[in-house]
């Protein structure tokens, strides 16, 4: 990304593109849910069972969101680790109905935030108590702690309720997302750990520019040379 493209994602001149990671067991309604997340005119009529995982793209209003369906079944979750370091958000999807599953699940979730490239990291991380329209569904505070969602520390997240076959819920964890993601990705820098250097430099270069570019071009309509004081600045934010 370019020093300009970088700028216009920091003032929201631009949608800064996140990629997120779609997790869950097979039949927690993952692909529906992603499926919704769509355009109207992009949205599938039929949904079948992702086999290994399946990329798809939406927008909010200020976020561009790069998703990785991953398949759930037991012999692909051994998949999911191959994508955790590209991973900015994660998306996990439980089945509220599915109670004899919730420890599988919660066994996965734990796995998960064990794994070396997610531990250190403060991913957010967004869960959906999917299949709220089901008799036997629970409440997302009791998804919530079967998960024990409580002893996550080190990372934001949120819950919601939701019924992907009708949309439900769903928007509200996008919010919840496009709020989070722009706090913890979109003011990355140029170089690690140098976000607040970085914003100050964007700014004092663009300020200062036309204080440069003066006396540079004053110096070579009256010579048609350029000393070397006037090329320091200009070196120096190269060499930067």
């Amino acid at each position: 990304m370019g020093l300009l493209d970088r700028l216009s994602v920091l003032l929201g001149l631009k949608k800064k593109e996140v990629h997120v990671l779609c997790l869950g067991l097979d039949n927690s309604g993952k692909t529906t849910i992603i499926n919704k997340l769509k355009p109207s005119n992009a949205q599938s009529q039929n949904i079948l069972p992702t086999i290994g995982f399946s990329i798809e793209k939406f927008k909010s209003s200020s976020l561009s969101f790069t998703v990785f369906d991953m398949s759930g079944q037991g012999r692909y979750r051994n998949l999911w680790e191959h994508y955790y370091k590209e991973g900015q958000a994660i998306i996990f999807v439980v089945d509220s109905s599915d109670r004899l599953r919730m420890v599988v699940a919660k066994e996965e979730l734990d796995t998960l935030l064990n794994h070396p490239d997610i531990k250190h990291r403060r991913i957010p991380i967004l869960f959906f108590a999917n299949k709220m329209d089901l008799r036997d569904a629970v409440t997302s505070v009791k998804v919530s702690q079967l998960l024990c969602l409580e002893n996550i520390k080190d990372k934001p997240w949120h819950i919601c309720a939701s019924d992907a076959i009708k949309g439900e819920g769903l928007q509200e964890g996008v919010d919840w997302l496009q709020g989070t993601s722009q706090n913890t990705v979109c003011l990355q820098p140029l170089f690690p750990f140098y976000s607040y250097f970085y914003l100050f430099f964007t700014f004092y270069f663009i300020i200062s520019l036309p204080f440069f570019l003066f006396p540079f071009i004053s110096a070579i309509r009256k010579n048609n040379t350029v000393s070397i004081q006037y090329l320091v600045p200009f070196i120096s934010i190269a060499y930067c």
